[in-house]
């Protein structure tokens, strides 16, 4: 079923996308024997909230945007200076997006957990106490990634995240897989 998002403009075209698929080394060689040859690629979209989480960090009180996928929670935060701008923004149809599948507090909770990582990453001794406000931004945004499918009797696939330009992992590749089965 078609339907209309609102998504970040892709930083990968699908020519870009295909060839950083196809990219020639003793990795594309490795799966290429145990995948086999690149069948095709597609453009898929995820579902994000966007949260600002306030936080006081030694004497500095810390206010930053983050957005956790809306499925499962299991992809990696994104970070923003600010809310994106209409010009980052794209309204599209497609049939190639994933379902909101977490709950608001279940959101919360896991976008929770995965600030205090950050942040115990920049410096845990600063963090006076774990008080973190996350208020949900109004903004329904989709991520896009590209998909690229190898194999002839088994499908495999990998993910390019098309906003920050990089291959993802087994998370991501978990995800999708996921989708495409249901």
């Amino acid at each position: 079923m078609n339907a209309l998002i609102q998504s970040l403009k892709p930083h990968v075209s699908q020519t870009e996308a295909l060839r950083r698929f196809s990219v020639f080394g003793l990795g594309s060689i490795y799966r290429r024997l145990r995948a086999g040859p690149i069948q095709r690629i597609a453009e898929v979209y995820v579902p994000f909230h966007l949260y600002r989480v306030e936080y006081d960090l030694g004497r500095e009180h810390q206010s930053r945007l983050f957005a956790i996928d809306a499925v499962n929670g299991s992809l990696d935060l994104f970070e923003f200076p600010s809310i994106p701008a209409h010009v980052d923004l794209q309204k599209i149809v497609t049939r190639n997006s994933l379902p909101i599948s977490l709950s608001e507090e279940q959101a919360q909770e896991l976008l929770r957990e995965k600030v205090l990582r950050v942040i115990f990453q920049q410096g845990f001794f600063k963090l006076r106490k774990t008080n973190l406000t996350c208020s949900r931004e109004s903004l329904a945004l989709y991520f896009p990634y590209w998909l690229a499918f190898y194999g002839d009797k088994f499908v495999h696939c990998r993910v390019l995240d098309a906003t920050r330009r990089r291959i993802e992992g087994a998370k991501a590749s978990a995800l999708f897989k996921a989708w495409l089965a249901a």
